[in-house]
């Protein structure tokens, strides 16, 4: 006969679709029994309006099933208590009953990239969200911090259109083809503008780092709105080890912009990456290139970024014109992953892997050295 172990064993397969643990581990199984062959489950969910609460059950009824001489599952829904949730969130803040930005902590791992911009227009967007979802596909874990507060345009272009979960003060973000995002947008009716100044603005971005549960990624992507205000400070203020990547246009005028996105480094005294540049062609049916935009701003950026800085700045990619990709977008599907072999995507996969594949330095390593005295 099926005994209660062999049903939590089974459970422990079970993942919670948010916070992306077991759902044994974080607190979510009250009880197991058997009654002959049924087993009778009970389930804490996080929140009474949890938004996983169909797929919970559907997983936790097929885990159980998969125990020899288990016929039938019953499973009882219940909420989790305060004191419940108050562990859950010192658990997923690693013990820290309080908010703290995960990034910055000693022995964190997870490579940040700012993508900055001199001016609006130029794709960057859609940069961002189609080298997450390449990202994702090559089995990273990913996250997407729409720090573009009155131009929000992630929640769009990766479908996502609910909100973060609640858990008491702090957020499980939504996930889309395997991306964790959050962005103001989340919270904003549609058509209501966003009019706040400075303090608000770097207070918005602390909470989006420190209050949403981002779990161990591998990569965080912020999407920085154009040029270089408040926002683009008060992320080097708060991720002082976030790398810049420059995106530009081949358009002379965009390119000198662009320039001066990527110099902020000589003052926040951030590593700029490299520098990509968007629209770079539009590919005839000939199989030659009309260069709309012009040629070379890229290179251009890239060269006089290096002089300005003092070190080698590259040329990380050029992401031609494709329709594909416009169209992916608006569907809210990432080009990446709607058209994989359309040469923006294979442009974008591209330029994803050489981030992905950079060496790290030392920041944030344990050097496994134990000072002494003498």
């Amino acid at each position: 006969m099926p005994t209660a172990d062999l049903i939590r064993d089974a459970l422990a397969t079970v993942i919670d679709p948010e916070i992306r643990r077991p759902i044994t581990e974080i607190g979510m199984v009250r009880s197991v029994e058997v009654d002959g062959s049924t087993a009778v489950i009970g389930i804490d969910l996080t929140t009474q309006g949890c938004p996983m609460r169909d797929r919970i059950t559907g997983d936790v009824d097929a885990a159980a099933r998969t125990v020899p001489e288990v016929v039938d599952v019953r499973i009882e829904l219940g909420v989790m208590s305060d004191e419940q949730r108050q562990g859950l969130r010192a658990q997923l803040r690693g013990g820290k009953p309080e908010p703290v930005i995960q990034f910055t902590q000693p022995g964190n791992m997870t490579r940040v990239y700012a993508i900055a911009s001199g001016k609006g227009g130029v794709g960057k967007s859609t940069v961002t969200t189609n080298l997450a979802a390449a990202m994702a596909q090559d089995g990273l874990k990913v996250g997407v911090l729409d720090a573009d507060i009155f131009g929000f345009s992630i929640p769009g272009m990766l479908g996502v259109t609910g909100q973060p979960t609640r858990l008491d003060d702090m957020l499980l973000p939504p996930i889309a083809h395997e991306v964790k995002a959050v962005s103001i947008g989340m919270f904003v009716p549609e058509g209501q503008p966003v009019v706040w100044r400075g303090p608000m603005l770097h207070r918005a971005i602390e909470q989006f780092l420190a209050d949403v549960y981002w779990g161990d990624l591998d990569v965080l992507l912020l999407d920085l709105p154009p040029g270089t205000g408040d926002i683009a400070i008060s992320t080097a203020q708060l991720l002082p080890h976030a790398e810049i990547v420059v995106v530009t246009t081949p358009q002379s005028a965009a390119a000198g912009v662009a320039e001066r996105a990527g110099a902020i480094a000589t003052q926040t005294s951030q590593n700029v990456v490299g520098v990509i540049e968007n629209m770079a062609w539009l590919e005839q049916p000939d199989g030659s290139r009309l260069h709309l935009f012009g040629e070379g701003g890229g290179s251009t950026v890239a060269s006089r970024l290096s002089s300005v800085l003092g070190t080698q700045v590259p040329l990380l990619g050029q992401v031609p014109l494709d329709i594909a990709a416009r169209e992916a977008g608006d569907a809210g599907t990432p080009v990446v992953v709607s058209d994989p072999d359309s040469t923006a995507a294979q442009a974008l996969r591209g330029v994803a892997r050489t981030l992905t594949s950079r060496r790290r330095g030392l920041a944030g390593r344990s050097l496994g050295v134990t000072p002494v005295s003498r």
